[in-house]
C-alpha cells in the first residue's frame, strides 16, 4: 500500500536564472499484511459478556499496527480484568464464535507483577500472530492476554482435532517465545487438557 503526493513544480535559481523543477514531496509506503486484524478489548464494566468486548479498531499494515501499539496501554497497565485480544477481520475472540467453536488454545500462564515479562511475550505473541510466523496461520484465529493476578496469554486454534498441525504451532511458540514458561493446549468448551507441558 503507498501514496504519494503530487508532483509538485518549484522555481528555483541556477546560473542565475529562474527554471521550473518537479519534487516529489513525500513517499509513504505502507507493508500490507496477510490478514486484516481486529484489536479488541474486554472491559468487564458490565455483567453482560457481551457488553464488555469491544473492537478497538483494524489494521492490515505493519505501520497501522505500529501506531496502535504506541497509543495503547501495555498489558501490565491495565486494570485485573481486562483483556486484549487481536484476531483475524471477521472473527470475535469468544468460544462460541463459529471459528473457534471446535478449537482451542495454546497456553500460558504469568504473573502480572513480572510486567515486563509480559508485556514483552504480548509483543512477541502478535507479532508472530500478524507476521504469519507461526506454521499453519490458517488453524490460528488469534491471540488473547487476560490481565488477572496470575495472567493467562493465549494463541487460539481454530480445530483441536488438526493434532499435527497444532502440534508444530505449540513447538514453534516454545522456541520463539522469550521465556521457559510450560506451554498446554487447552480445550475451550471443557477443562480438558490436550497437552499439559510444552
Amino acid at each position: 500500500m503507498a501514496t504519494c503526493s503530487k508532483l509538485k513544480k518549484t522555481k528555483v535559481m541556477k546560473n542565475e536564472q529562474i527554471v521550473e523543477s518537479e519534487s516529489i514531496e513525500y513517499l509513504n509506503i505502507k507493508h500490507p499484511l496477510k490478514n486484516m486484524w481486529s484489536f479488541w478489548l474486554y472491559t468487564n464494566a458490565s455483567k453482560d459478556w457481551s457488553e464488555n468486548l469491544v473492537e478497538l479498531t483494524t489494521f492490515e499494515t505493519v505501520e497501522d499496527y505500529w501506531s496502535i501499539y504506541h497509543h495503547t496501554q501495555t498489558p501490565s497497565e491495565l486494570p485485573v480484568g481486562q483483556d486484549y485480544s487481536v484476531f483475524k477481520k471477521g472473527i470475535r475472540p469468544m468460544w462460541e464464535d463459529p471459528a473457534n467453536a471446535q478449537g482451542g488454545r495454546w497456553l500460558l500462564t504469568i504473573d502480572k507483577r513480572r510486567a515486563a515479562d509480559l508485556d514483552n511475550i504480548w509483543l512477541y505473541m502478535v507479532l508472530m500472530l500478524i507476521g504469519e510466523n507461526l506454521p499453519h496461520g490458517e488453524e490460528i484465529c488469534g491471540v488473547v492476554v487476560n490481565v488477572r493476578p496470575k495472567c493467562k496469554l493465549g494463541v487460539w486454534v481454530t480445530n483441536l482435532n488438526h493434532k499435527s498441525a497444532n502440534l508444530e504451532i505449540g513447538r514453534k511458540l516454545k522456541e520463539e517465545l522469550p521465556t521457559n514458561t510450560r506451554l498446554g493446549l487447552h480445550s475451550h468448551n471443557s477443562k480438558h487438557t490436550i497437552i499439559n507441558n510444552l
